[in-house]
């Protein structure tokens, strides 16, 4: 009994890291895209249009060329987890997973 419900915190626990993984912009696919909280296929679509054209150099770039994201969308998606070549947008707070392992860490 234990072990099972061991196995069953243990698989609750992977499940919940994968739910707040980093997307990188310049890298996901469509799917990764999507599974971005405010994220749906037609912005996922119109990212992947764009990165074809050149790869986003960083947030202010990311802002201007996909229609629909401004300043508050693009704080709310990297709060999501998006990232733009590694990084959050500044002043976002860290998506919910990273900072349960930096609370980990501790």
């Amino acid at each position: 009994m234990i072990k099972k419900l061991v196995l069953a915190v243990a698989t609750l626990a992977a499940t919940m890291g994968l739910a707040f993984a980093q997307v990188d912009v310049n890298k996901a696919d469509q799917a990764a895209l999507d599974s971005v909280k405010g994220i749906g296929p037609a912005t996922s679509k119109a990212i992947i249009d764009e990165r074809a054209k050149a790869p986003f150099k960083d947030w202010a770039d990311f802002e201007t060329r996909v229609k629909g994201i401004g300043p508050k969308s693009a704080m709310r998606l990297s709060e999501a987890g998006l990232q733009i070549n590694g990084q959050g947008k500044a002043g976002a707070a860290a998506p919910a997973g990273a900072r349960a392992k930096v609370a980990e860490k501790k």
